[in-house]
């Protein structure tokens, strides 16, 4: 949503493996972060091409379903401070209505009252480094910096036609996470991935309540926000979702 690097992929890539095949030291710690749960649509406001489009709202013009989402993030942990993580995260929404005025999008024209079927894809992949750099009995917080890969398309069919906008890019966000332990089975926890800039912003915050089950296994509920757009001559477009979240994190 911020800004395209070329071959950013690959050196990401590259950066993985590297930590991957890494030895592992005696203090390394892996985890695995499963989440699931239901993603609401908020706004969805779109103009494509972002100069000459339509602007309408996949939210408000037509009736978008909610979707039962997942996550899953792989992280290794180094002498209890450094973290490198991946996470994938996919995302799509559906959504259908018939058009109250004449629609241009992505190189087609869609007339008022045609019935149109819309399609809003957004999925991620980040890669994650970050360091706990305060640490106490009860709270822990840590800041650091997150590459993210965003494979995103949004379509419109109907009326016989179908055009469709795609984009993959590479997004920069920084990366925070705060553990509070209220006791010795349950805690809050906030943490997320954030960036504005000129060309965009990006933010996707969880805030949850968790619980141990055992020094290995923790569960959370909580509401995750997912925010940000871009708006430039190619593409117009911001959208919010809300997210009810369960989730497991196993830790060996």
């Amino acid at each position: 949503m911020i800004r395209v690097v070329t071959g950013t992929p690959a050196i990401l890539l590259v950066v993985l493996l590297v930590g991957l095949v890494a030895p592992v030291a005696a203090q390394t710690k892996w985890q695995v972060d499963l989440e699931s749960g239901l993603a609401i649509s908020g706004y969805n406001n779109v103009r494509i091409p972002g100069n000459t489009g339509t602007k309408f709202s996949l939210s408000r013009d037509l009736d978008i379903d909610q979707t039962v989402f997942w996550r899953a993030r792989f992280s290794r942990m180094f002498d209890d401070k450094h973290s490198l993580s991946f996470l994938i995260a996919p995302l799509t929404f559906n959504a259908e209505g018939r058009l109250e005025k004449d629609l241009k999008f992505a190189g087609g024209e869609f007339s008022a009252n045609t019935f149109v079927k819309a399609k809003y894809r957004f999925d991620s992949y980040r890669l994650t480094y970050r360091y706990d750099f305060y640490r106490r009995d009860r709270l822990r917080l840590g800041i650091g910096f997150t590459g993210k890969i965003r494979d995103a398309a949004i379509s419109v069919e109907g009326g016989g036609q179908k055009a469709e906008k795609a984009n993959t890019g590479f997004v920069p966000l920084i990366n925070f996470r705060a553990e509070w332990t209220i006791s010795s089975r349950f805690g809050v926890l906030l943490d997320g991935d954030a960036l504005a800039a000129p060309q965009g912003r990006a933010e996707d915050v969880l805030l949850a309540l968790t619980a141990s089950t055992s020094r290995n296994l923790q569960f959370k509920f909580g509401y995750r926000l997912l925010e940000g757009g871009a708006d430039n001559d190619e593409v117009y477009t911001f959208a919010l979702v809300n997210y009810l979240v369960l989730g497991a994190t196993w830790r060996f």
